[in-house]
């Protein structure tokens, strides 16, 4: 996200967590904040195979106009990527 000039300062945490997600499982509207539930596939390795499971791993609640504003980030994001891949070299890899 880029920062806006009559925002507050972006500060960078080097620190943050990574938090990977298969899926967005789920989506919730209420009290104008969009809820976001995020799982991942987990494997029970008491047997084998091992059943899969999707665990809940993290909800994002933001309001909906920054939903609104991650939404057409995300989207641009995507596009953009998408065309450079089309452009790259096959077997290249975007960072």
């Amino acid at each position: 996200m880029t920062d806006h000039p009559d925002g507050p300062t972006f500060i960078d945490n080097p620190h943050a967590p990574d938090i990977f997600a298969d899926e967005a499982t789920g989506f919730f509207l209420a009290g104008g904040n969009v809820r976001i539930t995020f799982s991942s596939y987990r494997v029970n390795h008491i047997s084998s195979p091992g059943p899969v499971n999707r665990v809940v791993i993290g909800r994002l609640v933001m309001s909906l106009h920054a939903a609104e504003a991650m939404h057409k980030g995300l989207a641009d994001f995507i596009e953009r990527m998408k065309a450079k891949a089309a452009a790259a070299p096959h077997g290249t890899t975007l960072q």
